[in-house]
């Protein structure tokens, strides 16, 4: 097996997970209450056949990361279980407090590095997914280091490329976060699904001069209550769960106080609960906290929603393939059915590990075709006049502002229809890639454009999607909106 990866194999988004990992472990749990309390989340569009696989595999995934060694913690010689936004019962596993994702990632890491069965290229950053008759048979890359390009030939081609985070202006993603995959196999020919649905993590930290840091969900699943800048607790107004609502709906609720307040920013609080509790729980963010001096057992925590999960991505069925054969994705790049119009909190980890294990399972059957069924209705992105565009500078700070002002939290069709004009005008002035930047630009042009595109053709509000010209959910949208290159259909 031959790992390719643009930066260092340690740096993805799973690192930087801090909440923990779902999976119903506990007595008082079962794989049918996490099953509705993600279908809940997930307002109608999430695959229920999907679900059902996640829930039902997850204590056996769990099972697989404890024999790898994952040091999750533990009260009384058992895993300990807190409780998140729209969970029914405590059910998240974390490790190191808030460092869960981290412990995972070395853990695996650290086993990939250490097995003779794997190769891994480090700084070799992907630029074209080959294919012949729509069979993939290899990937070209490019050498970050030396400048040179090679080609890889295999059977089958999995992406685990992460998410598009880093599109948007405000963000808890890291760097690589650029939508890469979802860009390679678009072109590919790949479909891609539910681009329109992006969740926006309701609590960042914000300090002047301090980078942006992620204030997990935990803490609010702990006890902690958001408050405006008069000091005023207020989520009650927007939610009857208040602080524990689906992550759209409080990262609403913050954006509508800041408007009425007048402020940038509203006030996590957690000041009520035990400083032992807080640094012992969330050891990570109270360090981060304190180094830049705020001690958030004494004093609140300046929050802001910063862009952080993309529910949609390179359409797969239940076994990871794409409608291009041999073509598989995993993680945040594909969208597997499980997730809907808005992901259950702490529900990334565990599909990476399901879906990773059955994509493994079935590419080592050795069938002769593997390939998802093809959409039936399909969209192709739209020819637009951009005569008329006036600003066309582009760079990767203009997109970010673009994205965040015009397809972020709130989202108006004159708006979109702004960001997919430029976006398209953009596109037509992008020059041949030759380096990590230009290749990471276009991407994010490519992946933009499928995401404003997306945001246009639903005209409804659902889950994470929220269009203030359409403010109330439609049975008329109970479908998804699927995206191909060359599609049979055109956009109306």
């Amino acid at each position: 097996m031959l790992i390719i990866t643009k930066g260092s194999i340690d740096e993805c988004n799973t690192k930087h997970a801090q909440g923990g990992i779902a999976a119903a472990i506990s007595s008082i749990d079962s794989p049918e209450l996490h099953f509705k309390d993600t279908i809940a989340a997930g307002a109608g569009l999430c695959d229920p056949e999907a679900v059902r696989i996640l829930t039902e595999e997850a204590a056996d995934r769990i099972a697989d990361l404890v024999k790898l060694g994952v040091p999750f913690d533990t009260v009384n010689g058992e895993i300990a279980l807190t409780k998140e936004a729209a969970h029914s019962v405590p059910r998240i596993l974390h490790a190191g407090g808030d460092a869960t994702g981290e412990r995972i990632e070395v853990t695996l890491s650290n086993a990939a590095r250490a097995s003779r069965a794997i190769t891994i290229f480090e700084y070799f950053l992907a630029t074209e997914i080959l294919v012949k008759n729509n069979k993939v048979y290899g990937v070209a890359a490019l050498d970050l280091r030396s400048g040179t390009r090679e080609e890889f030939n295999c059977r089958n081609l999995i992406l685990a490329t992460g998410g598009v985070g880093r599109l948007f202006k405000i963000t808890t993603n890291p760097d690589i976060a650029t939508g890469d995959g979802v860009a390679l196999a678009y072109r590919t020919g790949a479909e891609i699904i539910d681009m329109e649905f992006f969740q926006f993590h309701p609590t960042a930290l914000r300090m002047p001069g301090v980078p942006l840091f992620l204030i997990s969900e935990a803490v609010r699943g702990e006890g902690g209550v958001l408050r405006n800048v008069r000091g005023e607790r207020f989520m009650k107004k927007y939610s009857p769960q208040g602080e524990l609502a689906p992550r759209d709906v409080v990262a609403r609720g913050i954006v509508a106080e800041m408007k009425e307040t007048g402020a940038n920013r509203v006030f996590l609080d957690v000041t009520h609960l035990p400083a032992r509790i807080l640094s012992a729980r969330f050891p990570q963010i109270y360090r981060f906290c304190l180094d830049h001096g705020l001690d958030i057992t004494t004093s609140l925590i300046p929050v802001v929603p910063a862009a952080h999960y993309s529910m949609g991505g390179v359409k797969t069925n239940y076994w990871g393939e794409t409608n291009v054969e041999g073509l598989f994705a995993s993680g945040e790049v594909a969208s597997t059915g499980v997730h809907g119009a808005n992901r259950l909190a702490s529900n990334s980890l565990l599909e990476v590990l399901v879906f990773g294990k059955r994509i493994v399972e079935r590419t080592l059957r050795g069938n002769a075709h593997l390939k998802a069924t093809p959409s039936p209705d399909v969209y192709t992105l739209k020819k637009r006049d951009t005569s008329d565009i006036n600003d066309t500078t582009l760079n990767v700070t203009a997109l970010q502002s673009l994205l965040w002002d015009n397809v972020g939290i709130v989202r108006s069709g004159k708006e979109l229809e702004e960001a997919a004009d430029t976006l398209a005008a953009w596109e037509k002035q992008l020059e041949p890639a030759t380096d990590r930047p230009s290749y990471e630009l276009a991407n994010m042009v490519t992946v933009g454009r499928l995401m404003a595109e997306a945001a246009l053709i639903r005209e409804e509000s659902r889950g994470a999607h929220y269009r203030s010209d359409f403010p109330n959910a439609s049975n008329a949208w109970l479908k998804h909106i699927v995206f191909r290159k060359k599609a049979a259909k055109s956009q109306k």
